[in-house]
């Protein structure tokens, strides 16, 4: 195969990486909550019964930012359900999901598993706007976030959380363009409500970040014209704008699959040019940013099928969307991270969506072990290594032919430069059967030598983690990767996610 290139030069950056990049999503859906993160009973679980295996894999994940509690289930959501004795709540039907809710996981013990994960993690509320809005969100807001001296902060200290919580990232609804959402809205409807909740929520502290809903995919027929109707309501008011994307093969098109980051790039291109032209015409200053509040690989034709033929009668906990990773689905998953970070001038948020159990880098058996998929080590690289400021990358890469998108290239690829001017280059190689020379020029940077190459690949693209075999693949040491006279020389394996350190 024809040797890819590119350079890397500090003069020539993209922006700095926000930590909120790598963030991540609890929905009450299926299994990611009960029996997820939280199963008192289980031998792991501590005196709240968090999961203490769980939270040791979500720390060495990574993750900031946790959105909650949806996801489509937030669109039937009373959250004042959610609060006081455990024992008292009410049990609910969730009509996002087919599911019978107990809320025994609620606000409080949301709060209590960020604050067992670290000081990283950082609360991301979604507020219901599908079937409630103005009043309920500022009714959250307060016992939440108020000190004290109110029915409802001194409310939250009866409950025994005497300190606030101090959510500053809310969501106003989730998906209002999709005719699947509970209280789904025209773009003039949502826009008007968004409009509504963020001028009140900013009443109580004008320090709120807010996150506007836009398109649910880039194929929604409204996209576009979706987030201009909603930002020439709000632009003003929010920080924000929200893009939701989840890619997998269709009818065996694996090329196309192994190339989603176009698709992911273009949407997050089309809606920073939507955004600014809205800024434009209302002559602002501003710069509204870009939450990609959820994304993944997700086999979602699958659920389409349970979801249109099984008889579902209102279960607990079901397991729902628990899709298994392959090392393909892994290397995909990747060139997704790379996506993101190739944009961290304007992605300033990013939620993986879901965190255990889901669609999830993490999994658990009720009552037994909890372990990584294939898909957790891409993440907590990045997460990990991709922390400072994006260098701009041009690749000079062979290509290949797609259905959905064309040329594309071969090679994709991003790097990150730390502080201490230590530099990571993230790297995929899309060809199926062919090892990929790679040279990059190193201009300006004082780099001396290769700390590490690593690389996520295997014989078998279909190979994967399960309860069965939870460490059959991971993450190995690639011996022969070089730094002579300013340039790195390196070979990249087929189907392969690459993660080379520099010093």
């Amino acid at each position: 195969m024809r040797t890819a290139r590119f350079t890397l030069d500090p003069a020539f950056t993209v922006g700095e990486v926000n930590p909120r990049l790598f963030g991540s999503f609890v929905e009450h859906l299926g299994r990611c909550v009960y029996t997820g993160i939280f199963e008192p009973g289980h031998p792991e679980a501590d005196e709240a019964g968090l999961r203490t295996d769980v939270l040791e894999l979500v720390r060495e994940l990574g993750v900031t930012a946790v959105r909650y509690p949806g996801g489509n289930f937030v669109s039937g959501y009373k959250w004042e359900d959610s609060v006081g004795p455990a024992e008292e709540r009410p049990r609910r039907l969730d009509l996002a999901w087919r599911s019978t809710e107990s809320n025994r996981f609620g606000l409080s013990e949301y709060i209590a598993f960020l604050k067992k994960i670290g000081p990283q993690a950082e609360p991301m509320m979604a507020v219901n706007l599908g079937t409630r809005g103005v009043a309920q969100a500022l009714e959250l807001q307060e016992y939440a976030n108020h000190p004290a001296g109110t029915a409802l902060s001194e409310q939250r200290i009866a409950h025994g959380d005497k300190d606030p919580f101090g959510i500053r990232m809310w969501c106003l609804g989730n998906e209002m363009d999709g005719p699947w959402q509970t209280g789904h809205k025209t773009a003039e409807e949502y826009g008007r409500v968004a409009a509504e909740t963020a001028r009140a929520m900013r009443q109580i502290d004008p320090s709120v970040e807010l996150v506007a809903c836009g398109s649910s995919s880039q194929s929604m027929p409204t996209f576009a014209a979706w987030e201009a109707t909603v930002l020439a309501e709000t632009y003003d008011l929010v920080d924000y704008v929200s893009l939701h994307a989840y890619y997998e093969p269709q009818d065996g098109d694996v090329d196309s699959f192994l190339a989603s980051a176009v698709d992911m790039e273009s949407f997050i291109e089309n809606v920073v040019a939507t955004c600014d032209h809205i800024g434009a015409k209302l002559k602002s200053k501003k710069k509204i940013n870009l939450s990609f509040d959820e994304w993944n690989v997700w086999y979602i034709s699958e659920w389409h099928a349970i979801e249109n033929s099984a008889e579902r009668d209102w279960p607990e906990a079901p397991r729902l969307l628990e899709d298994n990773y392959s090392v393909m689905d892994a290397v995909v998953f990747g060139s997704l991270l790379i996506a993101l970070l190739r944009h961290a001038d304007r992605v300033t948020v990013a939620c993986l969506a879901q965190l255990v159990n889901v669609i999830a880098p993490i999994m658990t058996e009720p009552g037994g072990p909890a372990w990584r998929q294939t898909t957790f080590f891409p993440f907590a690289q990045a997460s990990r290594y991709g922390r400072g400021e994006v260098l701009d990358v041009r690749v000079d890469s062979p290509t290949y032919e797609t259905k959905k998108y064309g040329e594309a290239e071969l090679l994709h690829a991003t790097a990150v430069r730390a502080a201490d001017g230590s530099v990571t280059v993230f790297a995929v190689n899309r060809s199926r059967d062919a090892a990929m020379p790679l040279e990059v020029a190193l201009n300006g940077l004082e780099l001396t030598s290769v700390v590490e190459h690593s690389v996520f690949a295997d014989a078998d693209p279909d190979a994967r983690n399960t309860l069965a075999e939870p460490e059959r693949v991971a993450p190995r040491v690639v011996r022969g990767t070089t730094l002579q006279g300013g340039t790195l020389g390196a070979i990249l394996e087929p189907l392969s996610w690459n993660v080379i350190r520099l010093a």
